[in-house]
C-alpha cells in the first residue's frame, strides 16, 4: 500500500463542492397527502355539481346523418379488405412496384452531375 507522502490524491477534500457567493436553492419537497386531499374535495365538488344539474347533450339531425354515414363507409371499407386474401394483397402490390418505373434506384443528391 502506498504511503500518503507517495499518493498524489493525499491532499484531495472530499465531500461536496462548495461555491463561493452563491446562495443555497433548496427545493420544496411534494406532498403526496396534500394533493390526495385537493383530488378528493375536487371529486366532491364534481359530484355535487352533477346531481344539482343533469344536462343531456342532444345531437343535431346533422350530426346524426354525419355519423350514420361514416358507420357506412367503415363497414364498406372493412368489407372491401375482407374480400382480397392475403396472397391476392400482395400479387397487386407487387404488380404495382412492377409498373413504377426504376422503383428500387438511389435518387442522384448531386448537382454535379
Amino acid at each position: 500500500m502506498p504511503s500518503s507522502a507517495d499518493d498524489p490524491y493525499a491532499q484531495v477534500s472530499k465531500g461536496a463542492l462548495k461555491l463561493k457567493n452563491v446562495e443555497i436553492i433548496s427545493k420544496k419537497k411534494k406532498r403526496k397527502e396534500q394533493k390526495k386531499k385537493k383530488l378528493v374535495e375536487l371529486s366532491k365538488v364534481v359530484e355535487e355539481e352533477s346531481n344539482s344539474k343533469l344536462v343531456e347533450i342532444k345531437k343535431t339531425k346533422a350530426e346524426l346523418a354525419f355519423l350514420k354515414m361514416q358507420e357506412k363507409m367503415q363497414t364498406e371499407r372493412i368489407k372491401q379488405k375482407a374480400s382480397k386474401t392475403h396472397k391476392q394483397r400482395v400479387e397487386e402490390f407487387n404488380r404495382h412496384l412492377d409498373s413504377l418505373t426504376e422503383h428500387f434506384d438511389i435518387p442522384k443528391v448531386s448537382w454535379t452531375k
